[in-house]
């Protein structure tokens, strides 16, 4: 269902992808595709509700941009509020009046998870408030396991990825695009 709702959005992409940690692809999960029907977001975060809805979750965290309109649903669908980190100067901050209480049991939602970079550093900045976080959810997991905290996908995504060095799309010579909002 989640791949169907990917598919009919135009959000599951081929081409040469520059990705966020610096890999190429040659396919790409473009969630906010999918994130502009409502509709379309409410069927599939609802996937992840059903994985998360046991745990004890005070609120729900996205590191903008990916993850801002997940957090949003994804707070709506439990009941529970939803508030965004961003980038200031390149690093992650708690802006905008939000405010994290210590032994606040957070989850922090994410469009796709690949390294975990964005999750990972909004997790830092959680944990300096006395939060606990109890995981990570997202539309698109394509993680490898390697996450110190339990992913709580709505779909598992297989894409590979390669080094700049080692990538054969650089090596047709095909230009490649960096759909991802972070800086390198």
């Amino acid at each position: 269902m989640v791949i169907d709702e990917l598919k009919q959005s135009e959000a599951l992409l081929e081409g040469h992808f520059l990705l966020s940690s610096g890999r190429h692809s040659d396919r790409y999960c473009q969630c906010a595709k999918l994130l502009q029907y409502p509709d379309r977001a409410e069927r599939v975060i609802a996937e992840i509700v059903r994985q998360v809805r046991d745990l004890p979750i005070d609120m729900v965290v996205g590191p903008a941009m990916g993850g801002i309109i997940v957090a949003y649903e994804l707070g709506r669908q439990l009941g529970v509020p939803a508030i965004f980190t961003e980038r200031v100067d390149n690093v992650m901050t708690l802006r905008r009046g939000f405010e994290v209480k210590p032994g606040q049991k957070l989850l922090i939602t994410e469009d796709v998870v690949t390294t975990g970079k964005s999750s990972l550093e909004t997790i830092e900045v959680l944990k300096s408030y006395g939060a606990e976080v109890l995981g990570i959810a997202c539309i698109a997991n394509r993680s490898t396991g390697e996450l110190p905290y339990p992913v709580y996908g709505a779909t598992k995504l297989d894409i590979q990825s390669w080094t700049p060095e080692e990538c054969p799309l650089c090596k047709q010579g095909l230009p490649f695009v960096k759909p991802g909002s972070r800086k390198f």
